[in-house]
């Protein structure tokens, strides 16, 4: 197994370095000034945080559906009180969401993979995992592939989790409305490391994460005859789907369940405090998702 991870990392290093981006090009500084800094002709981006402020970047394009990836090197050391995100939003208060949200810690103890999907404003859908590598050391692939049959989060092309469209059982999916890219730096010690109970020591300041290799392969959606054009172009790979397995082969779904029962920390379909009424209804429909 630990051969075949290497292998995947290489894949996943090869295909980012094949089809990168270029920052300068692609997204735009948001805020937090010059806290984000392009590097290398936009080939490199780092964004810090102090005690003043975060900084963050967004895409310039909006998508409907496509693979979204970025490789990142995580805020290093005394990380506690800090999120580090990449993720896809719409607007508005109905918005779609899908997260990756890594919660910093103490030297020493791990980062938190905090994962997430929003549809219609609605979201409580949080999975969250322990990566099997530091994430401080070295540059990591993290992407988003997004289509109208499911949602993959993949680290080093390797899936930890899939969320599958469960619309015919009532279950709301991101499907129609256009997203941007987006990746911040921020404080959040009023929740992040263990609860809030873990506060950011500020004399570690500035805490800084580097990003490479961006990559937007969707369809963009930036007119209504475009989204209806994204729409009609993925409509096929629902059609072609068998047995809901989100386009996994056997082996993909193999390392997921490797993940899953190694390294996830907690998955809301398993909360029965939360959800006293009983588990959401796609988490009786997939063990995993």
């Amino acid at each position: 197994m630990r051969q075949l991870l290497q292998l995947c990392v290489f894949m996943a290093s090869l295909m980012a370095a094949t089809t990168a981006g270029n920052f300068l090009r692609d997204v735009d500084v948001t805020w937090g000034g010059p806290r984000a800094k392009m590097l290398d002709g936009g080939r490199h981006l780092t964004l810090s945080l102090d005690k003043d402020s975060g900084s963050g970047f967004q895409s310039k394009k909006e998508f409907l559906f496509g693979r979204f990836d970025v490789r990142m090197m995580l805020v290093p050391g005394n990380s506690a009180g800090t999120v580090t995100t990449f993720y896809l939003s719409s607007e508005g208060t109905s918005h779609d969401e899908i997260d990756f949200e890594f919660l910093g810690n103490l030297t020493g103890h791990p980062y938190t993979l905090h994962t997430n999907v929003y549809s219609q404003g609605k979201g409580d859908r949080e999975q969250q995992f322990h990566l099997w590598f530091d994430p401080t050391k070295a540059f990591h692939t993290y992407s988003i592939d997004w289509s109208p049959q499911s949602i993959k989060f993949l680290v080093d092309n390797i899936p930890i989790r899939v969320f599958h469209n469960w619309e015919g059982i009532g279950v709301s999916f991101p499907k129609s409305q256009p997203m941007k890219v987006y990746s911040s730096l921020w404080n959040a010690d009023d929740w992040a490391t263990r609860g809030g109970l873990v506060k950011t020591d500020w004399t570690k300041a500035p805490f800084t994460a580097s990003y490479r290799d961006f990559n937007a392969n969707g369809c963009v959606a930036s007119t209504s005859s475009s989204l209806l054009s994204c729409s009609s172009k993925y409509a096929n790979t629902l059609h072609g789907a068998k047995n809901n397995q989100g386009g996994l082969d056997a082996m993909s779904r193999n390392r997921l369940r490797w993940v899953q029962s190694k390294f996830m920390v907690y998955n809301y379909c398993t909360d029965r405090k939360r959800f006293p009424q009983g588990i959401p209804a796609e988490c009786k429909r997939s063990r995993f998702l």
